[in-house]
């Protein structure tokens, strides 16, 4: 009896661990990115908010958008994003890219860019709909390759539902 109840408790432990991924999910995230490595000297480290949602199309795969804020002494950034991700077979190790538009506003005037995203993380199911997502980006400047382009770290605490 014993054998019987283990094996049950590990089979319903290991069910949902693959429906996250399924196609029909939903998905939405907040996560607090910065530690930006910029080509740029004038820019230093800073922060950035940012929250996200998406849509698993089929098995693994998701597109999703976002809406981040950035702020500095001298400016603040507000940038939309749409792209997607996929997740390698229920380990959750996903790969994602995505087009990002930014609009900041300085002490000087505005400026606006636009950026394609790669991005590499992992998500760490801490139960069956809620999972932390460390990641590392790279926003590649369209406008300003040399001073706009960056490498970033993201942490972020996505809800599967």
């Amino acid at each position: 009896m014993k054998r019987m109840i283990l094996g049950l408790l590990m089979a319903l432990a290991v069910l949902p661990a693959s429906a996250q991924f399924e196609a029909g999910t939903k998905y939405i995230n907040t996560s607090l990115s910065g530690l930006g490595l910029s080509y740029s000297k004038n820019e230093k480290v800073h922060f950035d908010l940012r929250l996200a949602g998406g849509y698993f199309l089929s098995d693994n795969c998701m597109v999703l958008a976002g809406i981040d804020y950035a702020h500095q002494p001298h400016w603040d950034q507000v940038a939309l994003d749409f792209g997607g991700r996929y997740y390698l077979h229920d380990v959750g190790v996903f790969l994602g890219c995505g087009l990002k538009y930014a609009h900041t506003q300085e002490t000087t005037g505005k400026f606006d860019n636009f950026f394609f995203v790669p991005e590499v993380g992992y998500a760490f199911y801490v139960n069956h709909f809620i999972a932390i997502e460390p990641s590392v980006y790279y926003n590649m400047s369209f406008n300003d390759f040399s001073d706009s382009s960056k490498v970033g770290l993201r942490i972020g605490l996505g809800f599967y539902f």
